[in-house]
């Protein structure tokens, strides 16, 4: 698990806890104080799937478009797109705003656009957006709450509709590049879109960066990549990181992926797992 190198104490309590909790995991990432250490479990392919984690780089993507003053979190969706509305749209798409789409409270179903259980080209077609506009909502946008891959499909559009760029082509000059990221890639709908809700493939150690940007006010290394305002904002509307105890902001993702950070602790840790249990139920107090 990381030959020639002394784990510190908090990486040894991870590594001991993953040996019992079940599942299997590939590589524990903690960065404690700026200073960053791996552990590989299980040797497995470099960068992995961190399936649902992926919504929280949109979020960021969608701060670096308020840090802009090209997106406010309260326009409406179909003001974006008015030039693509179908005539025969349901109307409750016009209370949809962006806001709603980050809280999954848009008015999709949980089901639309799942790519990780199904594959949406045999009912959508090729034209994803196109499917979602011509979709009746299943309640109002902002009375209910179900999570919903199809919001974060919508918010990777949104990305596009303002910028003319594909999101994962701005991440990369933007965010994967300042961050220092290896490889990495995200899976696309059939017109070249970034799902934004899932299949982000990054290293254990890139996505920690993640958590390290938010721990430090969207900072890092000396460069501001995205506001203090957009940071806290997503932390305190809870845009994909929940609180946790212990003061943290987590992140999960399908089949046991965690990115986890304690800003008071100046504390972050990622993991890729295969059904790995919970490393981190007391960890917010591990001094």
């Amino acid at each position: 698990m990381n030959p020639n190198t002394q784990n510190s104490p908090l990486m040894n309590h991870l590594i001991e806890k993953a040996k019992t909790v079940g599942g299997t995991f590939y590589k524990i990432t903690l960065i404690e104080k700026g200073i960053s250490e791996t552990a590989i479990i299980t040797p497995a392919n470099g960068a992995q799937n961190s399936y649902s984690i992926a919504k929280a780089f949109t979020v960021t993507a969608i701060g670096m478009l308020h840090d802009q003053g090209l997106l406010d979190v309260n326009e409406r969706v179909c003001d974006i797109f008015r030039d693509e509305l179908p005539s025969d749209m349901d109307p409750a798409w016009e209370e949809m705003t962006v806001h709603h789409l980050l809280k999954h409270r848009a008015g999709f179903n949980w089901t639309y656009l799942d790519i990780d259980n199904e594959d949406p080209v045999p009912i959508a077609g090729d034209d994803y957006l196109g499917y979602l506009f011509r979709t009746k909502l299943e309640y109002v946008p902002g009375t209910e709450e179900r999570y919903s891959d199809a919001a974060f499909y919508m918010l990777s559009r949104v990305f596009s509709k303002k910028t003319g760029e594909k999101m994962d082509d701005y991440l990369l000059k933007h965010l994967f590049y300042p961050l220092e990221f290896r490889e990495m890639a995200w899976s696309k709908c059939p017109m070249g879109y970034p799902m934004g809700a899932t299949g982000l493939y990054v290293y254990t150690e890139d996505l920690a960066k993640l958590g390290e940007l938010y721990v430090n006010h969207g900072c890092y290394h000396g460069k501001q990549l995205i506001s203090k305002e957009w940071v806290d904002t997503v932390l305190r509307e809870e845009y994909e990181f929940e609180h946790t105890p212990g003061g943290g902001h987590c992140k999960g993702g399908a089949y046991g992926q965690i990115l986890i950070f304690y800003p008071e602790k100046n504390r972050v840790v990622a993991y890729h797992s295969y059904e790995g249990g919970d490393l981190l139920a007391d960890f917010g107090s591990v001094e």
